[in-house]
């Protein structure tokens, strides 16, 4: 009787065994078709849990936004994730967003970029360390833009005038104050008005302002406004004080807004930095690869005219900061 009770509890022992092996076997499949294990998942799975992504362009009047919009659904396209462009005050405004996590790629400047990333300028102490690259697009024109009733044809006579000079710490007011500075002036020199691009064109118009700093790629709509009601005028970089900023500031380059442009009669040289797109580093490789690949494999389907400038061969030159791996693999298999 006792030898059969022995018996009877081991062959119970033995199937309570088999079942917990067999339960904890299905627990480490489910691990393997995408639960959170041990290891934290791989990067696939990251990827997939992303659902919505924001890009941060710019005013409704500039073309960040006007590229955003095709940005947005080539990426949701690429990638699965729905993407929608967000209104924003633009460059500095950008980096901000990306710090707080308010949206995960954004628009700016190359040397908006490369004050975030090393704590300077309007970024002083205070970097963004993680801010890298997914590419470059296309040169950002500076427009120090006037009408022909104001008798502004120089640097020079921008004395004592109402200047728009864009929001303190933006990209437009950092590059305001250096093309003054190579011109022997300051901001105290002028009445600087702090003013986006749309209310600095009205300004202009209305005759509340004098001048106004626009960077941004031309033909801009802005400006395009501006001329559909009144003669633009756009005042030149003259190829010494050019050569005298990029001296200075490396990131600069020589730059024309050619003619018919706002409907200008003849070419007017300035200078330029570069727009970009930038990102996170903890963006999983995977999505950053997809953003990329979404923009710089079909720019036949950007039908903005600064979309001629997009290209793969072209989007790690003057970059200025690091690219994010999964952009840099989409390059690098081109």
């Amino acid at each position: 009787m006792k030898k059969s009770k022995l018996l009877f509890l081991s062959l119970l022992s033995v199937l309570l065994l088999m079942v917990l092996a067999a339960c904890g076997g299905g627990e480490e499949t489910t691990d393997n078709e995408g639960t959170s294990g041990d290891t934290g998942g791989s990067s696939d799975e990251k990827a997939s849990d992303i659902k919505f992504l924001s890009l941060a362009t710019g005013g409704t009047q500039g073309t960040y936004y006007a590229l955003g919009g095709t940005f947005a659904d080539l990426i949701t396209e690429e990638t699965g994730i729905k993407t929608t462009a967000e209104v924003s005050q633009a460059s500095t405004a950008n980096v901000s967003a990306l710090k707080d996590g308010n949206v995960e790629i954004a628009f700016m400047q190359t040397d908006i970029a490369y004050y975030a990333k090393n704590g300077e300028l309007m970024f002083d102490g205070q970097p963004l360390e993680d801010l890298v690259a997914i590419g470059g697009l296309y040169p950002e024109t500076i427009h120090l833009v006037t009408t022909a009733d104001s008798g502004i044809k120089s640097f020079e006579d921008l004395k004592g005038k109402k200047v728009s000079v864009g929001a303190p710490g933006s990209g437009t007011y950092a590059n305001a104050e250096q093309l003054l500075e190579v011109h022997g002036l300051t901001m105290d020199d002028i009445e600087p008005q702090n003013l986006d691009f749309g209310e600095s064109t009205d300004g202009l118009t209305t005759g509340q302002i004098d001048a106004a700093f626009i960077t941004a790629g031309y033909p801009t709509a802005a400006v395009e406004a501006l001329g559909a009601t009144t003669d633009v005028v756009i005042v030149p970089v003259e190829a010494d004080k050019a050569e005298a900023l990029i001296e200075k500031y490396p990131y600069y380059a020589v730059d024309t807004i050619p003619t018919g442009t706002y409907g200008l009669e003849t070419e007017v040289p300035t200078v330029s930095v570069l727009a970009m797109l930038a990102v996170k580093s903890d963006l999983p490789d995977e999505v950053a690869y997809g953003i990329a690949k979404a923009i710089y494999a079909n720019t036949d389907k950007i039908s903005h005219a600064k979309g001629e400038f997009i290209s793969p061969e072209t989007a790690l030159n003057g970059i200025g900061i690091d690219v994010h791996p999964g952009a840099q693999k989409f390059f690098d298999e081109q």
